[in-house]
């Protein structure tokens, strides 16, 4: 008996293994439009198991797909017989549209619409039957009776996908307005169902009907989640005060965390939007009792105010740091502004001897690992800025033997590897960078992938390697923020190794220093010459997109601008610019959908 068991269990594995592939192979020649093989293998499936509705619903459409009509009908017919069922009643109607019986299909289709009077909870079943053969118009007349026959249940989200389908945006808000009113909680999924229909430009059509159909509900009934939905609009729009308002609002009902204020600060400090994110901090530091977050929001302020800070500014802002750490003091709290503290001393006062003493004593604090890892990183990044290479490595080495596999210690391998590229070591860089090509982090990977290649395309070309270090040094000048010694260097480079592989970088790179002293048609000079001479390299896409950005944000050039979009979205489809490129393509356009 033991035995028949386990042979009718092994039977049973073997038999819907069995099915299994043939339903793929079948969906398969479904697919590419083989439709008779794959009607061949549906029946013969619909055999083994007769009452399986999607393999007789897969018949009916191949059977219409091969415009056998006469053989879809008897199918749906002897399913009806033995229940008229409202979906059949529905493919049965859709049978007849397809050969132009129409009065008939439409009178099957009201059939199947006031079957709901009786039985309204099949009006879902019915509605997604319509949905299936594009019979949009009854599937919303269905959902719509819905809503009176059946009160308690909710189809504004499928309602609001019709209208997206159909390009009907307004009615796509209102819909999603009203499921949020149902369930609030499903905010964050509309928020992201909506984004393609919005854009950066506040006058956008879509942008002025959501954001009144916002205010107007805040008007009449001032829930949470419609302040929330307002500022995340202002956001889209990168209006980051106005969004503030909302945010503020919204604490003063609940204030429980700054959090959600804190985090639309670094938003617009990271979008240059200094004023709004001094506003947003400044009533930080006012609503807080919390030290770490006041010392966030000083810090953050400091930094702004570090951009296009004069000698005297930068003489001001010192004697802020110092105040500060006169009322905190100095201890495993005040780390994160220690930090602040060494990069401003060195990469904005350039008192790179000062920094380096204030990081070691940071070091003798009693902090963690991963905090002392933190002063460790920066400080050699000091140093390599001193040009103290061999210093700087044995920081880097102490953060991997300290926190093996972290994500701190990929990026100190990173920066090792980027050192000895400095020193000219090149084959002791590639050797670090190979094992970083598998960084859990996809930035530091990225990079390390980028600085390879560089190595590994430049390195065989000259025994002398001379370009590849010239390009090195220009790269360290870079980061010392010598930048006109860069571009002089790079010139160097561009007269004296022309032909070589290294020009296309060496353009690139050249075009974004430029960028950095504002000197952009210089930059667009170098982007030009890249997509003319090296249209078929790797940095074809980064100069098209970086071109484009240029004619849209600093050369008042939108028509430019919209035709270098549009080349990396013909002809760059695999380009990490992609997406961006047709958002920003559709918005200089003016589509109304973004």
């Amino acid at each position: 008996m033991h035995k028949q068991i386990i042979t009718l269990l092994f039977i049973l594995g073997w038999y819907s293994g069995f099915a299994q592939n043939s339903e793929a192979q079948g969906e398969s020649y479904y697919k590419k439009g083989e439709f008779k093989k794959a009607l061949i293998i549906y029946e013969n499936l619909l055999k083994e198991k007769p009452t399986s509705y999607n393999y007789n619903n897969k018949i009916i459409d191949i059977h219409q797909q091969l415009e056998q009509y006469t053989e879809a009908e008897k199918i749906i017919r002897r399913q009806l017989e033995k229940r008229r069922e409202p979906d059949m009643v529905v493919a049965l109607g859709y049978n007849y549209q397809l050969i132009d019986s129409l009065e008939k299909a439409n009178s099957l289709y009201e059939e199947a619409i006031n079957f709901a009077d009786s039985k309204p909870y099949f009006i879902y079943t019915i509605a997604k039957k319509f949905e299936d053969y594009s019979l949009i118009d009854q599937a919303i007349r269905l959902y719509e009776k819905g809503k009176t026959l059946t009160p308690d249940r909710n189809y504004n989200m499928q309602l609001a996908r019709i209208y997206a389908d159909l390009g009907d945006v307004e009615k796509m808000f209102e819909n999603y307005i009203e499921f949020i009113k149902y369930k609030p909680n499903y905010l964050s999924n509309i928020k992201f169902a909506i984004t393609d229909f919005i854009s950066e430009n506040k006058d956008n059509e879509n942008n002025i009907y959501l954001r009144r159909l916002l205010l107007k509900q805040i008007q009449q009934e001032p829930q949470p989640y419609w302040y929330e939905m307002l500022s995340w609009l202002y956001v889209q729009e990168k209006a980051y005060y106005k969004s503030f308002i909302q945010e503020k609002a919204l604490y003063k009902r609940n204030p429980e965390s700054l959090a959600r204020i804190i985090d639309l600060a670094n938003m617009a400090r990271k979008d240059n939007d200094d004023e709004a994110a001094k506003s947003i901090l400044n009533f930080v530091l006012e609503a807080t009792q919390d030290q770490t977050t006041a010392l966030t929001a000083h810090q953050y302020i400091l930094e702004i105010n570090t951009k296009n800070a004069d000698k005297k500014g930068l003489e001001q802002i010192d004697k802020s740091y110092q105040n500060l750490f006169n009322e905190f003091g100095k201890s495993r709290l005040t780390i994160p502004l220690q930090l602040a503290y060494g990069k401003f001393l060195a990469f904005n006062k350039k008192d790179t001897q000062t920094a380096t003493e204030f990081l070691k004593e940071s070091l003798k604090l009693n902090a963690d690992y991963y905090r002392k890892a933190k002063i460790k990183l920066l400080l050699a990044d000091i140093l390599v800025l001193q040009e103290k290479f061999n210093e700087a490595l044995i920081f880097y080495s102490q953060i991997q033997a300290e926190l093996k596999n972290s994500t701190i210690a990929q990026e100190a391998r990173f920066k090792v590897a980027k050192t000895s590229y400095y020193k000219g070591d090149f084959d002791w860089a590639e050797s670090q960078l190979k094992i970083l090509k598998s960084s859990t982090s996809q930035l530091i990977a990225n990079d390390a992938l980028d600085l390879k290649l560089l190595i590994s395309d430049n390195k065989f070309e000259d025994s002398l390697q001379t370009s590849l270090k010239l390009y090195a040094k220009a790269d360290l000048f870079a980061f010392q923020n010598k930048t006109d010694d860069a571009i002089l260097l790079l010139d160097k480079i561009l007269k004296e190794h022309k032909g070589e592989n290294i020009i296309a970088q060496t353009l690139y790179q050249q075009a974004k220093l430029y960028e950095k002293k504002k000197q952009y048609v210089k930059a667009k000079a170098n982007y030009q010459e890249i997509i003319k001479n090296y249209r078929d390299g790797i940095l074809a896409d980064d100069a098209l997109y970086y071109l484009a950005e240029l004619y849209n944000s600093h050369l008042e050039n939108p028509d430019e601008a919209k035709s270098h979009y549009e080349k990396i979205i013909f002809e760059h489809q695999d380009s990490i610019y992609y997406i961006e490129a047709r958002r920003k393509f559709r918005m200089l356009r003016g589509d109304s959908i973004n």
